[in-house]
């Protein structure tokens, strides 16, 4: 996550954040530390995984006090293990404790997710089906969230309403029917856009095949139908296995031959992965 998309996006989220934390001020650090004193801490890793956030988990500290200093020993996407230093931090004492929950709160559920989504990407290797998230996320969290995701292994799917058309069944369902809703989507939408349709059946797949669907979204089918619709398609459209799908039961979807699996697991799901700040001391 670059400078430029941290300011754009995350900033204010982070802001946010803070003053949930902080309504007026932090009363217990201002007990203990009333005056200004330099101090370190060190970032320690409780369990092995994957790493995310790294860069949003110092912008906590560095809106506080933009004099504040991090310094990392890994980056995103790297595997760390439990006890090992991932970074220092150098800064005002008050700005080091009053920004410590946030800043591991962010960090935590970050990598939790990423190392989540790399387990299940892990036991996609060899096929061509790409892993993909999904609109399933924390509210205010997408933007952090999603990145975790492509840090994990992950693709990304539509941002948000406004990224792509996606016909659901309630879409259909007030349509009046498969056929109808693509025909309208295409009316209505810019040429440029997709548009993806989610089928129940192999009877719904024809009918988005027909119409002319960019992408089909095999959802809550069986294994058996969701091969043969596969061979259906026969390329006319992409193809997207979607409903349920979690790390105990990816593995027997990965030979169906379809293009993305979708899994709202990686960020509705994904347990944190256990870090902390420890070794505070004066400098």
């Amino acid at each position: 996550m670059n400078a430029i998309t941290m300011k754009l996006n995350a900033d204010n989220l982070i802001l946010q954040a803070l003053k949930e934390d902080i309504t007026g001020e932090d009363i217990t650090t201002n007990s203990v530390m009333p005056h200004f004193q330099m101090g370190e801490v060190e970032l320690i890793c409780k369990e092995d995984g994957v790493i995310a956030g790294l860069e949003v988990f110092r912008r906590v500290f560095q809106l506080l006090d933009e004099k504040t200093e991090v310094t990392f020993s890994c980056q995103d996407g790297d595997r760390v293990k439990k006890g090992e230093r991932l970074g220092l931090l150098h800064g005002d004492i008050r700005v080091l404790l009053s920004g410590e929950r946030t800043a591991l709160n962010f960090l935590q559920r970050m990598s939790g997710i990423a190392t989540y989504t790399r387990s299940i990407a892990d036991l996609l290797t060899g096929s061509k089906t790409r892993l993909l998230d999904t609109r399933k996320t924390t509210p205010n969290m997408r933007v952090f969230e999603k990145y975790a995701v492509k840090v994990g292994g992950g693709y990304n799917h539509r941002y948000n309403l406004s990224d792509g058309i996606l016909l659901k069944d309630n879409h259909i369902g007030a349509a009046g029917g498969v056929k109808e809703a693509v025909r309208m989507a295409k009316e209505y939408a810019p040429f440029v856009r997709k548009i993806e349709v989610e089928v129940e059946n192999l009877d719904m797949l024809k009918e988005a095949l027909e119409a002319g669907a960019d992408i089909i979204m095999l959802d809550n089918m069986s294994v058996e139908d969701m091969r043969e619709a596969v061979k259906l398609t026969a390329g006319r459209a992409e193809t997207e296995c979607s409903g349920n799908v979690t790390k105990e039961n990816v593995a027997r979807l990965a030979d169906i031959g379809v293009d993305y699996i979708s899994s709202g697991a990686l960020t509705h799901s994904a347990p944190i992965l256990d870090l902390s700040l420890k070794h505070l001391h004066a400098v």
